[in-house]
């Protein structure tokens, strides 16, 4: 064989070879690239959620073998992200679940962070005592989102209606300034909104609170079905970091400390944090198990997102009832023991 054609096949057998070199550091990198990619996590201003900072700080995340990226958000902008898909998953409520994937993004709950257990109230002026002490008076609440269903349940429980209120539409964070300004003679909100209330208003006094109504409002997080779908593995992970949080904050030896964690979170003093876990019920494995089982009243998730799809139709807030069903996955906590 001529020295010259040897040569070109040499050259041609060397240059394939720097070829499949090329392209298996192409393909390590891209499969570590992908290996890496953490778990983007929305989440907000709310006890149940401000938690996860906890596992964040501990190390625990990393501990599981599994990389995941808190991202904050105020509330509505964090379901927004979600939506335009800038993260894997959102801390939500189960009513606004519904909201979400009503128009157009849906997403699967796997995991009960806690249930509202007086952090969300109906706040009133001076002088006000009851519900019914709020008969033709204006009332400022976000029409549509939870503490529009928690005020029509606080109306029901006192025999009234909302023809017997002037319902006065304001972003919730927006709702301490609205009973301050005395444009409303009440509001329904969440904290920290609705403690700032009682803070700044003198005279204000709670007339009804989740705590009234456990289980009506559930708050979970909720992971997109492509990502569960991809990372089932990494998301149990997550889970199960989750009861480790829960374990700790129900030890009172840990209470200085993650009232520390949580508080800088929020730009808050530990002092000042407190209260507001005392109306967040923290719910543990167990409490996990017996709260995603199916129901048709608010001790089951599935029986409280049924209340929260009618409630959505009859107020216009989406046309068609949803799959409440399909908006859970409680199989990531039944296989933890």
């Amino acid at each position: 064989m001529p020295d010259s054609t040897m040569q070109r096949i040499r050259a041609q057998f060397l240059g394939f070879m720097k070829f499949l070199a090329a392209l298996t550091l192409v393909l390590l990198g891209l499969h570590a690239a992908n290996a890496a990619a953490p778990l983007k996590i929305a989440y907000s201003d709310w006890p149940g959620w401000v938690a996860w900072d906890i596992a964040a700080q501990k190390g625990w995340f990393k501990e599981a073998g599994v990389d995941v990226e808190l991202v904050w958000f105020e509330y509505v902008p964090s379901m927004d992200a979600y939506s335009a898909g800038k993260v894997d998953a959102v801390c939500m409520t189960n009513g606004d679940a519904l909201v979400t994937g009503a128009n157009g993004k849906p997403a699967k709950g796997i995991l009960l962070n806690d249930f509202s257990d007086g952090n969300d109230m109906v706040v009133a002026k001076a002088g006000i005592k009851s519900m019914k002490d709020l008969k033709g008076k204006k009332i400022g609440v976000e029409v549509g989102f939870v503490d529009h269903l928690l005020l029509l349940k606080a109306l029901e429980a006192a025999g009234m209606t909302e023809k017997d209120v002037t319902l006065v539409n304001m972003p919730t964070n927006q709702t301490a300034q609205g009973l301050a300004s005395g444009s409303v003679d009440a509001i329904a909100a969440w904290q920290p909104n609705s403690g700032q209330a009682l803070k700044e208003v003198p005279g204000s006094t709670p007339i009804f609170t989740s705590a009234n109504a456990p289980g009506l409002i559930y708050d979970l997080l909720y992971v997109s079905p492509e990502s569960l779908a991809k990372r089932k593995a990494d998301w149990k992970k997550v889970v199960k970091v989750w009861f480790k949080v829960t374990s700790f904050i129900k030890d009172p030896k840990n209470k200085d400390e993650y009232l520390k964690i949580m508080s800088a979170r929020v730009g808050l003093k530990p002092n000042q944090y407190e209260p507001l876990m005392k109306g967040t019920h923290f719910l543990d494995l167990a409490e996990n198990k017996q709260h995603f089982a199916a129901g048709k009243d608010l001790s089951s998730v599935s029986g409280s997102s049924s209340i929260v799809d009618d409630f959505n139709v009859k107020n216009a807030v989406y046309k068609k009832a949803q799959d409440v069903a399909g908006y859970l996955d409680g199989s990531l906590v039944s296989d933890l023991k």
